[in-house]
């Protein structure tokens, strides 16, 4: 294991010697809480404490609503045309500050270093600049209605307006923070809403550094404010909360089903990006290189904290042995270590507490009678590293097999035809995600068909970009993230009817 980090000379690297001491943004100020908590921000790797952020209280909370609120409807009348120019500029700051970014988010959240600097900052600046050019292209329909009995000589004329939705919680994660902040914050501010984020308390300090830099892009006070703290406490205050029209959350089924009984008080709109148990169908007919290679990636992405993980993957009868010995040579070549390692390819999960959690899912799964094949040692430190684990001989109803582990654990099935394993992949209570690996393109297209997931992919597995939609079925949520529908989250339809 590569466990020291190799600092760089950006700003990053003085909080492995100085924690930073955070704070919240609300109505264009920087502030600590008011009842004065913090919460320690750890680094994953080796358990050090890096920095310090507030943690809010229902004063907080009626702060933040309230600035947000004071700031909805000038931001709501601010030309389409200047909030694209200034979700351009966020983009472009963003994208002037990378590698900072992109240290913090190794450090702070675990992950490799590379993930961060290559896919997931440039997928937020990517969701600022295809929202820019969304934010220009808002627009209502006229429509001729049948209606007869208007008076004499008049005629009826209809159309309808698109209006934000008014003020947005962003309730987001610790997996992937920066990318999947960007995926609230563009398409609110380009719908015209006010929005309080409330970052993950696992990993807020990326969260409060986009928004020193998104207010320096020229974004008005009040129209985006941070509260940070605990989920079961800050988060649930914005979900209940009164003053706010709309929530956008994603996290795990079980959270989201308290956001959706929190929201009722006022019936606010809500969007549920949630769990995953997304299925990865490896055909007889697949190309073997590229399917070992994606499938195990796959899963070991992100150390398999990522949504959309192919925590399950269904295996030909014909090829399996090949296909399972290939999957656990390379989840044994992969090198695990501190996110700034540059060695590194696999870093630790986000926190003790959620590698306790993933050790307990091999556990039971070899209690039952699974055969671990490689992997499920629990490392480091801080007891946060789980070593890339390939599980065979499971089946359908264990845990291992029906639960999100959020984890780098694959479960291994083999299956005989193409009836049974649509069967398979379908039984479930997720439907976030999906992947099929074969060289026909017939069989491609009618397995995508009747594979119960927001998104399936073919020969390929969590590819991303601002404008492809991503959103599950069943309970992995509702709504989508990015695209043009990501825009309806934020948006209402009104309708005007007249008599001229």
């Amino acid at each position: 294991m590569h466990l020291e980090p190799i600092p760089s000379a950006s700003k990053v690297a003085a909080l492995l010697a100085a924690p930073m001491e955070g704070r919240m943004l609300i109505g264009g100020e920087w502030c600590a809480a008011q009842a004065g908590g913090t919460i320690d921000s750890v680094d994953p790797a080796s358990g050090k404490v890096i920095g310090t952020v507030p943690d809010a209280g229902a004063a907080d909370v009626d702060r933040a609503v309230a600035a947000a609120a004071a700031a909805q409807a000038g931001w709501a009348a601010t030309p389409p045309a200047e909030r694209a120019r200034i979700l351009w500029r966020i983009a472009d700051v963003i994208e002037a500050n990378i590698d900072e970014l992109s240290e913090l988010e190794a450090l702070d959240q675990g992950k490799p270093l590379y993930v961060a600097r290559w896919a997931e900052v440039p997928g937020a600046v990517g969701q600022f600049r295809f929202f820019a050019g969304q934010a220009m292209a808002i627009e209502g329909a006229t429509i001729t209605p049948s209606i007869t009995y208007q008076p004499p000589g008049k005629e009826m004329r209809a159309w309808t307006l698109r209006e934000p939705v008014g003020v947005v919680a962003a309730i987001v994660p610790w997996n992937s923070p920066i990318v999947l902040t960007a995926m609230k914050l563009a398409p609110a501010l380009a719908a015209g809403c006010a929005v309080v984020l409330k970052p993950a308390e696992d990993t807020s300090l990326s969260a409060m550094r986009l928004g020193e830099l998104i207010a320096e892009a020229g974004l008005p006070a009040g129209v985006l404010n941070i509260v940070t703290g605990r989920g079961a406490q800050a988060g649930a205050l914005l979900a209940a909360h009164p003053g706010v029209d709309k929530v956008a959350f994603t996290g795990s089924t079980a959270t989201g089903r308290a956001v959706l009984d929190a929201s009722k008080g006022n019936l606010k709109r809500v969007s549920l990006e949630l769990g995953g148990k997304s299925p990865v169908i490896v055909m007889d007919d697949a190309d073997l290189d590229l399917a070992i290679g994606g499938a195990a990636n796959a899963i070991f992405f992100n150390a398999g904290q990522v949504c959309v993980a192919g925590s399950r993957a269904y295996v030909h009868a014909s090829i399996y042995d090949k296909v399972v010995e290939g999957l656990a040579a390379y989840a044994q070549g992969i090198a695990l270590g501190h996110g700034l390692n540059p060695e590194t390819q696999m870093g630790p999960l986000v926190s003790a507490r959620q590698a306790e959690r993933v050790e307990g899912f091999i556990a039971a799964a070899r209690s039952e009678g699974a055969s671990i094949l490689t992997g499920g040692e629990r490392l480091g430190p801080a007891g946060t590293f789980v070593s890339p684990t390939v599980v065979a001989g499971v089946k359908p109803e264990m845990e291992i097999v029906r639960e999100e582990v959020f984890g780098p654990v694959l479960a291994v099935q083999k299956f005989e035809d193409v009836d049974e394993v649509v069967a398979a992949a379908n039984d479930s209570v997720y439907g976030l995600a999906a992947s099929v690996w074969t060289e026909s393109l017939s069989s491609g297209h009618r397995l995508s068909s009747r594979i119960r997931a927001g998104t399936v992919w073919i020969n390929c597995h969590s590819m991303y970009d601002a404008s492809l939609p991503i959103g599950g079925m069943k309970q992995s949520g509702y709504g989508r993230d990015s695209g043009r529908e990501a825009l309806d989250n934020y948006l209402e339809t009104k309708t005007v009817c007249a008599v001229v």
